[in-house]
């Protein structure tokens, strides 16, 4: 195994990275759980410099208003962890970039931080296309350990951004 990844999210970084540099087409990331790790796979692999613009690592409130420009009110209204924060991320991650297709998450990865309504586990992913293609996923990974649901987010949003590229 290189780095720290698995082979199965290698594969999928490896597969993201070979049909966007046929394509001719460059990827944007904007994290907060994940803390830099989908960028971090996609960079695992060589070559990647041709597709992997930027990667934004925002944490917090304040670093998803300054640097994707979230909206303040999206964050008092619907919380850090919503479609709605997701969707205003990777449409950020996309605008402040020179990416074709962005990718956002956002989620509570645990142990702590969980609520009755956003437990711990809850994910929400957002891609976004130039072309204005915009898909969105709300994941329900469980209390399965914070490693855990933070892999599980690569995974899907790997799957979300080759998703977008195959139409």
């Amino acid at each position: 195994m290189m780095g720290r990844f698995p082979p199965d999210i290698l594969s999928a970084a490896e597969a993201i990275i070979r049909d966007f540099t046929a394509a001719g087409l460059m990827i944007s990331t904007a994290e907060s759980c994940t803390g830099g790790l989908i960028s971090g796979a996609l960079t695992e692999i060589s070559g990647s410099s041709a597709v992997v613009d930027r990667g934004f690592v925002t944490y917090t409130n304040s670093a998803k208003t300054e640097l994707l420009g979230v909206q303040a009110q999206t964050l008092l209204r619907f919380g850090a962890v919503s479609e709605e924060t997701a969707r205003q991320m990777a449409h950020g991650a996309l605008f402040r970039s020179r990416a074709d297709i962005a990718v956002a998450v956002t989620g509570i990865a645990g142990p702590g931080g969980g609520s009755a309504e956003k437990p711990v586990g809850l994910v929400h992913l957002a891609a976004k296309s130039r072309g204005g293609a915009l898909v969105h996923r709300k994941m329900l990974y469980g209390d399965i350990g914070r490693s855990e649901v933070r892999m599980a987010t690569v995974r899907t949003a790997l799957e979300m951004v080759r998703s977008l590229l195959t139409g």
